[in-house]
């Protein structure tokens, strides 16, 4: 599973005050429902986006059967497609609201000015893209020797991290958002019928609890143990 932690080191973050200053000024603010596309993969790129409010699925589909991989979970302070800051592309993958959001447009022609006019910044982002591309290289290397249990935990982890409320204990979470098993299993890059086999068996072991098709209550610290499993 590639975790979203690799998100939370962005390209843009850093800038000199000034610089991001700049890039914020006058940038019009983008509202994006629940449940809809803020865009989707192929669709032209023409800037990033720094989310202030809400939280955002980033997935991408195979081209074989459509089947959906996500990436990531954001939450209030992430910035999405930040690489079409720097390659104009398309964008590589579609990212959709789980919750209400609101965001801020960064348009690439602004930033594209402020890299003519310091060109320290070009050195910034190659020392950033270098930490992120070894940072996802370790992350690859340790999830290959997760159990499905420790995949399933910390895919559930991250839903809970970002739509979890305080339950009736320090140790309970509550997600009031129905999380569809497909979801789970498309975070932790493992098959659906094993999140379904997992789920049972953590409900018996009283490690989740579910009072309804729709609520998740998390036992957070047998859950972590959990996500520390590694395969036999």
């Amino acid at each position: 599973m590639v975790s979203p932690t690799r998100f939370s080191h962005n390209l843009l973050l850093g800038l000199p005050r000034e610089y991001s200053s700049r890039l914020l000024a006058k940038a019009p603010v983008i509202f994006v429902k629940q449940g809809k596309a803020l865009f989707e993969i192929g669709a032209a790129a023409d800037g990033c986006y720094y989310l202030e409010h809400g939280v955002l699925k980033v997935s991408i589909a195979s081209p074989e059967g459509g089947a959906e991989r996500i990436v990531a979970i954001l939450g209030p302070g992430a910035i999405v497609g930040e690489l079409a800051m720097i390659d104009g592309l398309p964008r590589s993958a579609t990212v959709q609201a789980l919750r209400d959001s609101r965001l801020t447009f960064l348009s690439r022609s602004v930033f594209l000015e402020c890299l003519q006019e310091d060109p320290k910044i070009h050195s910034h982002l190659v020392t950033t893209l270098v930490e992120r591309l070894r940072q996802t290289d370790e992350e690859l290397a340790a999830a290959s020797f997760l159990s499905l249990e420790a995949r399933v935990a910390r895919a559930l982890l991250q839903f809970a991290k970002y739509l979890g409320e305080p339950g009736d204990t320090p140790d309970q979470v509550i997600i009031p958002q129905r999380i569809r098993q497909d979801d789970l299993a498309a975070l932790a890059h493992v098959a659906r019928e094993n999140v379904s086999r997992i789920l049972s068996m953590w409900r018996k072991r009283k490690i989740i609890e579910q009072s309804s098709p729709a609520i998740y209550v998390i036992h957070k610290t047998r859950l972590e143990s959990e996500a520390a499993k590694l395969s036999v």
